[in-house]
């Protein structure tokens, strides 16, 4: 029985395997918690891939600087916090809708390379980080956009589920992944190690999915 659940993941395509979503670990850096006013400064989009045996693992991540938008509202306890300086003047940053369509453009290359319908965010408290999202998107008009706009995979939750704990740096110990204070609350950081912990959960709970594979064909 248990070669039989083996031999049926490692056949299992991403589409397959979250019902034609396409899960993209997102995380965004922000000058407040109030998307409609508060600036979106950093986005962070880590791409995920099955291996040959059936292993979810990350692959590239996709990492931009975002000018604020004209009138955006930055609170200096939220700077404090990123360490982000908008306007420095070496900041490599870039205007919010070219940001964005950069981002969606890769997703959905990624999204036709794995035969799925469109994307699923991925975040911790990914509330947040996809109301941000939508903001940006409303805001800038853009018009093709991969995301569900409402759906999506809430790393605080599993990790509770998974581990015991919602806190990401206690959960990605718990997970037995190293945390590197300096580098939280950057995007890029932020998003690769939620995507690590995101992957090591759907990897643990891969007896489960293959148990529900086989007892769908049991019944087709």
């Amino acid at each position: 029985m248990l070669g039989a659940r083996t031999q049926a993941s490692n056949t299992v395509k991403m589409a397959d395997r979250f019902r034609g979503f396409l899960p993209v670990v997102v995380d965004v850096e922000t000058g407040g918690f109030n998307a409609k006013t508060d600036a979106l400064l950093e986005i962070a989009a880590v791409l995920l891939e099955l291996s040959d045996d059936g292993q979810l693992r990350r692959r590239e991540t996709i990492r931009y600087h975002v000018k604020p938008f004209e009138g955006a509202n930055l609170e200096a306890a939220s700077l404090a916090i990123n360490h982000i300086d908008p306007y420095h003047p070496l900041r490599p940053a870039i205007d919010e809708r070219d940001a964005l369509q950069r981002v969606f453009r890769e997703v959905r290359n990624a999204i036709r390379e794995n035969d799925c319908t469109r994307a699923i965010l991925v975040g911790h408290n990914s509330s947040f980080d996809l109301g941000f999202l939508n903001e940006a998107i409303e805001r800038t008009a853009i018009k093709r956009n991969p995301f569900h706009p409402f759906s999506s995979f809430d790393t605080a939750t599993l990790c509770g589920v998974a581990f015991g704990q919602t806190v990401l740096s206690r959960a990605v110990k718990v997970a037995g992944f190293s945390w590197d204070e300096e580098s939280a609350h950057s995007a890029a950081y932020d998003a690769e190690i939620t995507a690590d912990v995101f992957c090591e959960i759907v990897n643990r709970f891969r007896p489960v999915f293959d148990a529900a594979i086989e007892a769908a064909a049991g019944t087709a």
